[in-house]
């Protein structure tokens, strides 16, 4: 298959992306993981509520952002996955305060705050496989991060959106529907990407 073809087709492209991420090294997430929890510290102003997700797997690593985060008393609110795919939020305690969830995720185990919690935040960290240069974002599929995007743009507020990645999925064009929206920066362990 040409990569024209590939970059056009979400699933064959979420595959080859989700490929690559499991190619890295133990040493290659951790080190991308402290890397990233810098970069991403830039991003939050004094007294800002941020709205982030406890990686899994593959993922970009979180936890060191969510140390650092807790350790400076910022307020972190994570996500509670819901029956339909919609998400609830509850504030992060820290990591003895996480709980196995469905689908291999840590959940917090606080009070549920509601889906419109996330409206409060100043800085939302969206998960994602990539994004390109426009600032489109190719999540998962599941749709629960437009629900958050369309929740937020409802109510009216505009937090800074952020996808963390690692260098390489970074794209020139990721699939995008009309509905998709954008984020404003991704982050790499590289640098901050604005867009």
């Amino acid at each position: 298959m040409s990569d024209d073809l590939l970059y056009n087709d979400k699933p064959a492209l979420r595959s080859r992306l989700l490929a690559r991420r499991r190619e890295l090294s133990p040493e290659q997430r951790a080190a991308a993981a402290g890397a990233l929890a810098e970069r991403a510290l830039t991003l939050v102003p004094p007294g800002a509520v941020v709205a982030a997700y406890v990686s899994v797997g593959a993922e970009p690593g979180t936890r060191a952002l969510l140390t650092a985060l807790h350790a400076r008393a910022v307020p972190v609110l994570l996500p509670v996955l819901l029956p339909d795919n919609d998400l609830d939020w509850a504030r992060y305690d820290g990591d003895d305060r996480l709980a196995p969830a469905g689908r291999g995720l840590l959940e917090p185990t606080g009070p549920r705050l509601g889906p419109a919690a996330v409206c409060t935040a100043d800085l939302v960290l969206l998960p994602g496989l990539a994004v390109d240069r426009r600032g489109l974002r190719l999540g998962r599929g599941g749709g629960s991060y437009d629900r958050v995007l369309a929740r937020l743009a409802a109510a009216g507020v505009e937090p800074l959106l952020a996808t963390l990645l690692y260098g390489h999925e970074l794209l020139a064009e990721v699939p995008a529907e009309p509905h998709d929206r954008p984020v404003h920066a991704a982050v790499t362990p590289d640098g901050v990407h604005r867009f």
